[in-house]
């Protein structure tokens, strides 16, 4: 067996001045080692604006003001087209030091799909679009000849190839992960290699785990050991470093030890030092000197957490268990290799919610397309265009270590430019006043039909074999989805929480709960959280029994499949739905229908219950889900009768149990939105948040997600076996077009003046 002789570690005090000296010098046995220094920075559409000004000052500024002073170093930078875009608004300045580096060739920029989608998700089309439109963007705005591409969330199919290189694209960065998975052993990760699809090739950088461990969370002189040891090792070897650049200075803790504690600056200069042997270079430069090292097909994946984000919360548990297990085992860099976690696509499948947004974006995108092809163009149809790209990004459609599809912004943002998207559509088609349509076909990709009822003012959608549901229901002139709500689930890390205060637990790092109490705040749903929800609750069954989910349910409509058939009469559209099934054991049926009109903002909802057993107490409740209206603040608020100036019953976190009424309204100043529920007939009306726990950057937080208002009625059934009732939705947004209008005049009188100014 040979013999490993290890080397005494200098002590700490002398270690960086005795490593950084013998590295000067670099014994004749150390071969040259290329570094692909690769920075991803992001932020998703709809993030708040504070949020990014902070990353701003916290990482992509410092960084930028350290790389400036280091002139022999080469950086590899990507910048997603949702930051890049707020960049050119509010810090120009920024992307102007940029061109200047880029035309010293000190920085290689990487493009990409503009607004950073995950490939996987758009159709061919939208992805050779966004990363030509991105690449466009590059080269006018920073001077930019873009050869290479970031996979968002390095979520890989080897099926991208082809569509890559249709774009123009000559390299990306993916994690070495994926290449071992392909088979390929440490010892051949250090250079680069080709891959192909239907004769298309793409060089492919296996970026350095390890690297992204110890950057810039090590020692500096750690990460130069472990250069030399490659240098010793592989003769021509390039690493490569590719990660997100938020981790220098926005992530928690990391500004003092990044700027304050001069970690970076310690890193450039050991770089700089050791640069007889250690070269800072980029992709292009590699490519063009060095060939690939040998062709290989990479199989579908994502970084590792990702790829175990995307299971079951008790496969992820599992998984944890067993890489633990295999921490102190001799062979676990042999297994670990092996072990598979989900794939990418099924977050689709663990978050209903996700699947909504993207067949809504697969939707839009083929009409859109079918426009194009019927030779409507112009400036609506490329707006159309941009909006369809930005509703792609990625962040709102998964959920690991950050807030994801929990964030309800990210969800309004993706509707938004969906909206947005659909509303250019028709202003390019020139569609003008009123008017009503309604559309059935298989719109969320599942074998069965829904239902669409559009007008000028409203789109909702409605799916019968899924209990009748509506689930998506968009107010127009704000490009709002009232129904981009979400369904409380467990979480693999919902564990960490109940746990917190057993002291045999091991949670694997800090639990800090941003919230007091959360434990006691966690609650699951056995339904989605959606409209027109048809309950039948116990006639006793109490408000609190109700919002804590503590009651019994007495029927089974809500996942039943319904009958439905559309009607139409002039400016009218109906669907009729029907199901017939149980309820307090007794066979029952109910008739709903939803009604739209032509130039209407009211949506129609009429009940009738039939076959009702003669002296049966009843407690029949319709629920209602309203989301983006926040909880917590004044300016968002319930109402009675008599609108927003009418009656106070609190903000929207409210728990409400009102008896007896016929309305009940919810209030949004800042979307300007008035949305009103009337009945026909006396009511009660239960309403309270939904919220959930979930997983964020800075910890665990409960985050509001939507209101549930509960019309319900209790009643004993009389002779007839018969029971109805009709509702109306009225959907006001008169606040929001006024100040629309008013905005456009105050632009118009700012124009005026400017152009007199001139003369």
């Amino acid at each position: 067996m040979t013999q490993i002789k290890l080397m005494k570690r200098p002590k700490p005090a002398d270690y960086a001045v005795t490593f950084s000296r013998h590295l000067k010098n670099p014994p004749p046995y150390m071969n040259r080692v290329r570094f692909i220094f690769a920075i991803h920075n992001h932020q998703p559409i709809g993030n708040f604006g504070h949020v990014l000004e902070q990353a701003y000052q916290e990482s992509y500024l410092p960084f930028l003001d350290v790389f400036e002073g280091y002139n022999a170093i080469k950086l590899t930078l990507h910048t997603s087209g949702s930051l890049v875009e707020w960049l050119a608004e509010v810090h120009p300045e920024y992307l102007d030091r940029i061109a200047v580096l880029v035309r010293q060739h000190r920085i290689e920029i990487v493009g990409g799909p503009f607004f950073e989608p995950i490939l996987a998700m758009l159709p061919s089309r939208d992805r050779i679009g966004q990363i030509e439109m991105y690449s466009d963007w590059l080269k006018k705005r920073l001077g930019a000849n873009i050869a290479g591409l970031w996979i968002p969330e390095r979520v890989w199919e080897q099926s991208y190839v082809r569509d890559l290189a249709d774009a123009g694209m000559r390299y990306t960065i993916l994690d070495d992960s994926h290449l071992r998975c392909a088979g390929i052993k440490t010892n051949a990760l250090h250079r680069h290699y080709l891959t192909e699809d239907d004769g298309r090739t793409l060089n492919v950088f296996p970026g350095s785990e390890k690297l992204r461990y110890l950057i810039p969370f090590g020692p500096v002189e750690d990460t130069l050991e472990y250069f030399r040891e490659v240098a010793q090792k592989y003769p021509q070897a390039v690493l490569v470093h590719g990660d997100d650049g938020e981790k220098f200075g926005a992530w928690p803790d990391t500004y003092k030890h990044v700027y304050e504690e001069k970690w970076l600056h310690r890193f450039f200069d050991l770089l700089s030092e050791n640069s007889d042997w250690l070269v800072t270079t980029t992709p292009s430069e590699v490519i063009d000197s060095t060939p690939p090292l040998g062709k290989v097909y990479i199989p579908d994946g994502s970084y590792r957490e990702m790829t175990e984000w995307s299971l079951e919360p008790e496969q992820q548990i599992e998984i944890e268990k067993l890489r633990q297990n295999l921490e102190h085992d001799d062979q676990a860099a042999v297994i670990n290799q092996f072990i598979r976690g989900g794939f990418w696509r099924n977050f689709k499948i663990r978050y209903p919610e996700s699947d909504e947004m993207y067949c809504r974006m697969m939707s839009v995108s083929a009409r859109l397309h079918k426009s194009m092809q019927e030779g409507w163009n112009g400036s609506d149809i490329e707006l159309a265009r941009e909006a369809l790209y930005r509703s792609q990004c990625n962040c709102g459609y998964w959920h690991g270590a950050f807030g994801g599809v929990y964030l309800p912004h990210l969800r309004n943002a993706v509707y938004q430019e969906l909206i947005k998207a659909d509303n250019l559509i028709d202003a390019a088609m020139d569609r003008q006043g009123n008017w009503v349509e309604s559309q059935t076909a298989d719109f969320n990709f599942d074998g069965k039909n829904e239902v669409r009822l559009s007008n000028n003012f409203l789109n909702l959608f409605v799916v019968p074999h899924r209990g009748g549901m509506m689930y998506e229901l968009d107010v127009k002139s704000i490009a709002h989805n009232l129904l981009a709500t979400i369904t409380r689930r467990p979480e693999a890390y919902h564990q960490k929480i109940f746990h917190r205060h057993d002291p045999n637990f091991d949670p694997q790092g800090r639990i800090i709960c941003k919230q007091e109490g959360l434990e006691r705040r966690m609650q699951y749903d056995w339904y989605p959280r959606k409209s027109l929800i048809d309950i039948f609750y116990g006639y006793d069954a109490t408000f609190d029994e109700v919002r804590q989910g503590r009651v019994e349910q007495h029927g089974n409509f809500i996942h039943s499949e319904y009958d439905a058939v559309i009607r139409k009469k002039p400016g009218r559209i109906q669907i009729l739905m029907s199901q017939e099934s149980t309820a307090y054991g007794a066979p029952i049926r109910i008739d709903k229908g939803v009604t739209l009109s032509e130039g209407s903002n009211v949506i129609e909802i009429s009940y009738r219950l039939s076959q009702l057993p003669k002296d049966y107490q009843i407690h029949f409740a319709v629920e209602l889900n309203f989301s983006g209206m926040p909880g917590g603040v004044e300016n968002r608020y319930f109402h009675g009768a008599g609108g927003p100036k009418g009656q106070w019953f609190g903000n929207l976190s409210t728990n409400l149990d009102l008896t007896d009424g016929t309305e009940i309204g919810m209030y949004d100043d800042w979307l300007g939105l008035d949305v009103r529920l009337r009945t026909n007939r006396a009511t009660d009306f239960y309403a309270f948040p939904v919220e959930t726990v979930s997983q964020s950057v800075e910890g665990f937080e409960l985050v509001h997600q939507s209101v549930a208002v509960q019309p319900h009625w209790r009643f004993v059934a009389d002779g007839s076996g018969v029971w109805s009732v009709d509702m109306h939705i009225e959907v006001d947004s008169s606040v929001a077009e006024h100040r629309e209008l008013a905005a456009h005049a105050l632009l118009k009188d700012a124009a005026k003046v400017l152009m007199e100014g001139a003369f």
